[in-house]
């Protein structure tokens, strides 16, 4: 499989760090202080959101805040998906199979049966809606989309991630958790368009990776309010356990060592995590820069952030790159890819 093209759409609204951490603070009357130290550790400095600051008072239930999902997801997808087919010069008529990932807002029809109308994809395009897979999504969906591709090469398919993690605030929440998730998170949409043969970094090899039991580490807990976040303190130490010694063998079973990588496409889960990945696999700290920038000036933006980083990375020809991200299961997902 060869990506064609990638396009991420942020939201219109664009705030500093420290305007969200005062109006989260009068939000949940969470303490300021507390609140600029958690929100400072993020290595966040600026973030786009779905909503004006000061509209997130207005959102007092779980379907008010699913509403304007629908609504505003919409939107970026469609000007996400267009933008890929554009780069890629395909035709949206060509479009043969779409994955669509979304883990912050709920309808059924899912948003892709909208989505094709708007674009104008054929009506008997093949598509999977994915929700649950969190962070992880951008990966997972460009692996699910190589699977298709190796069975159709001549076809082409398309994945599309939206999420609107700033809809999903939690004002009667001053957990932790929270409070961190509140200044690390983002919003945005990505899109990919791939095919089977023809330019671009090609998709030579994916693993996927689930933990058991690990569900308490990351996740939603749904509730009447919408999505209450887990996020558990043990997700840290974690990654530093299992995750080196899987991309080690990811990369070993391909003939490869890290060392032998010549750029890598991580998701910017957040300091802690990206810390880990340097320091457990040996890597110069500027390795993962464009992670690091996209963390620094969009946050974290669940299954988007790994798109938005493999759009701004530009690959070393004739070396091995690895993409990979990291999720609720807990899960991680590994491409191996070509320039």
């Amino acid at each position: 499989m060869h990506i064609s093209g990638v396009q991420t759409v942020l939201p219109d609204y664009r705030y500093a760090q420290a305007e969200i951490t005062e109006a989260f603070s009068r939000l949940t009357e969470a303490d300021l202080d507390q609140l600029e130290r958690f929100h400072a550790a993020t290595g966040v400095q600026s973030r786009n959101l779905a909503l004006p600051l000061d509209d997130y008072a207005k959102l007092d239930s779980f379907g008010r805040a699913n509403d304007i999902y629908l609504e505003i997801a919409l939107d970026l997808s469609e000007r996400a998906l267009r933008g890929a087919l554009d780069k890629a010069g395909v035709s949206p008529r060509r479009v043969d199979h779409l994955v669509f990932c979304s883990t912050t807002g709920l309808a059924t029809p899912s948003l892709d049966a909208r989505l094709i109308q708007r674009v104008g994809l054929r009506p008997d395009v093949k598509r999977v809606p994915v929700f649950g897979l969190g962070c992880a999504a951008g990966a997972s969906g460009l692996s699910r989309l190589n699977d298709y591709l190796r069975g159709w090469p001549e076809q082409v398919a398309a994945l599309v991630c939206v999420e609107m993690c700033s809809l999903t605030t939690q004002r009667d929440d001053t957990s932790i958790a929270n409070l961190v998730a509140s200044g690390l998170f983002g919003d945005g949409a990505a899109a990919v368009v791939a095919v089977g043969r023809g330019h671009g970094p090609e998709v030579v090899a994916t693993r996927s990776r689930l933990y058991s039991g690990t569900e308490h580490l990351m996740g939603w807990q749904v509730s009447e309010r919408g999505f209450r976040l887990v996020l558990d303190a043990e997700l840290t130490a974690f990654v530093e356990k299992v995750l080196a010694g899987d991309i080690r063998g990811f990369l070993a079973d391909n003939g490869l060592t890290p060392e032998q990588v010549g750029t890598w496409i991580c998701h910017p889960g957040g300091p802690k995590v990206i810390d880990k990945i340097v320091e457990r696999l040996g890597l110069d700290p500027a390795a993962l820069e464009v992670t690091w920038r996209s963390l620094r000036e969009h946050g974290n933006m669940s299954s988007v952030s790994v798109l938005h980083v493999l759009q701004e990375t530009r690959g070393r020809p004739g070396q091995p790159a690895v993409l990979l991200a990291l999720g609720p299961g807990f899960s991680a997902e590994l491409l191996l890819l070509h320039w």
